[in-house]
């Protein structure tokens, strides 16, 4: 049976979040959302992944979070990009565009 593309998550999960915190700070469902949304429905990030990724990101100095009230009033800790993590982040998509520029070589398409 072939893998979904929800199975290639993990490998670029760090990517998406730190994508999703560039613009804005955002709590970790609203990263969840926008990740949905912006893959246009194709990726969810499973709740254990996503909240391992954010403290992985900010053990390593890339996000800080804070803890603040959600539009429904309830408690959620807030996740912001660090200038440690826009240098990261531009270095993961570096590596992305050429990981995935090398698969569609592979597979023939035109890049």
């Amino acid at each position: 049976m072939p893998r979904t593309p929800q199975e290639l998550l993990p490998g670029s999960l760090d990517l998406l979040v730190l994508q999703s915190l560039s613009t804005q700070e955002r709590h970790g469902f609203d990263v969840s959302q926008w990740v949905h949304e912006r893959t246009r429905g194709v990726l969810r990030t499973p709740d254990g992944a996503l909240y391992k990724a954010l403290h992985r990101l900010e053990d390593r100095g890339w996000v800080r979070s804070r803890w603040g009230r959600s539009a429904n009033r309830r408690k959620a800790k807030y996740y912001r990009i660090t200038t440690s993590g826009r240098t990261a982040l531009e270095a993961e998509r570096e590596v992305w565009a050429t990981f995935s520029t090398a698969i569609d070589r592979a597979l023939g398409v035109d890049t």
